[in-house]
Formats: structure tokens, C-alpha cells, sequence
């Protein structure tokens, strides 16, 4: 990743600016979203409202490692990661991948078992708030990152469509059990979940080591 800046002092305070207010708020929404997430899983018994909120936890300690990044570069513009991120993404990528694990182990018990869900309601007004925020964030990260010529940032925003997708899945699963009552459709979405964590666990490992286009793909 480079980043390259036309008028350096005066674009450098406007792109750092951008982009750590970005970084905290993707931060706080994750926090905010996980809280919810899990407490209705557990109380509505949805596994999918649940491991999508652990998700979100799991994407704290990611974000928590890019603000880092971000306030590193304001003083020194170097982009490889420092230990404290490297040891941000291999944490993040263990608990990525724990997390899969669980919820397809939890999925398929459910699934044996015939569990289902009181009910989705709140997993499909949670996963609409979040395909809405993480849309936002997105065009944002995007539209700063190309103003500012920054891969970086644009590496990022398409992180956050990994993000975007989970609440997808969330919503059909969460929609298709309040339509049909068939309680698979919970676990299902939850092994939908199981999937992009392992994907998001893999990446994160891979730029620990040095690979930063890591969500990207094909970035120069």
C-alpha cells in the first residue's frame, strides 16, 4: 500500500482527520452492535443474531489496530504494520477463526436437535440498520481514499463489505424464519456467518505477515 499526496501538508491534516474519525466511528458502531446483537440472540435464542454479534466484537479489535495504523502514519507515513498491529491482526484471525468454529459446531447441534428461535424480529431490524451503516461507511471510505489517493483506506472500505455481506446474510436467514418458521433457516444463516469469519480470519493472518492488500484483492 502506498499512500501519495498533491499538497502534502494541507491534504495529509484533512485525509488523517477523515480518516481516524472513520476508524473511531466504525469502532463505536461495532461495540454498540455487538451489545445488541448478543443480548438478543441470547434472549430471543437465534444463533445467527448471536454470531453475528460476536462478529462485531471480533471486528473492534481490527478496528482498534487500523486507528493505530492510522495515527502511526500521520507521523512517519509508513504503512507496514508494527507489532502492536501485527499482534492486533493475529488475534483478531484466532478469534475469526474460534468463532467459526463455534458457530458451525453450535449450527449443527441446533439443526440435530430441531432447535429454533422465539422469534427474529430483532435480528432483522438490526441486520437493515447495519447493511444501512456499513453502506455509509463504505461510501465514505471510499470516496476519501480515492480523494486522497490512499490504499490504504480503500483496503478498509473493502474490508467493510465483508461487513456489509454478514448483515445480508443475517437478514435473509432472520426474514426467511419469521416468513416460513423453519427454524434450519436460523442455523443456516449462522454457518453463513461461520464462513466469512473463516475468510476474514484468513485474511488478517495474511496481512500480520506482510500480505496488507489482505481484503482488497488485486489492489498494486
Amino acid at each position: 500500500m502506498e499512500l501519495t499526496f498533491i499538497q502534502p501538508t494541507q491534504d495529509r491534516t484533512h485525509f488523517y482527520r477523515w480518516a481516524s474519525a472513520l476508524a473511531l466511528i466504525t469502532i463505536s458502531y461495532n461495540i454498540l452492535e455487538g451489545c445488541v446483537s448478543v443480548f438478543f440472540g441470547l434472549q430471543d435464542e437465534t444463533i445467527a443474531l448471536f454470531g453475528f454479534g460476536l462478529d462485531s466484537f471480533v471486528e473492534v479489535v481490527s478496528g482498534v489496530g487500523i486507528w493505530h495504523m492510522i495515527k502511526r502514519m500521520k507521523r512517519t507515513d509508513a504503512v507496514n504494520h508494527d507489532i502492536f498491529e501485527k499482534r492486533a491482526l493475529q488475534i483478531t484471525g484466532t478469534a475469526f477463526y474460534v468463532l467459526a468454529i463455534g458457530l458451525i459446531v453450535t449450527s449443527a447441534l441446533n439443526m440435530y436437535r430441531g432447535n429454533k428461535p422465539e422469534t427474529t424480529f430483532w435480528g432483522i431490524v438490526v441486520s437493515v440498520i447495519s447493511i444501512l451503516s456499513m453502506w455509509m461507511l463504505i461510501h465514505y471510505k471510499m470516496k476519501i481514499g480515492k480523494q486522497y489517493n490512499s490504499q490504504a483506506l480503500i483496503a478498509d472500505a473493502n474490508c467493510t463489505k465483508a461487513c456489509m455481506y454478514l448483515s445480508i446474510i443475517l437478514f435473509f436467514s432472520s426474514i426467511g424464519y419469521a416468513v416460513t418458521g423453519i427454524g434450519m433457516l436460523d442455523s443456516i444463516g449462522a454457518i453463513g456467518i461461520a464462513v466469512f469469519s473463516y475468510r476474514e480470519g484468513k485474511e488478517s493472518f495474511e496481512k500480520s505477515k506482510g500480505k496488507l492488500c489482505g481484503c482488497q484483492r488485486g489492489c498494486s
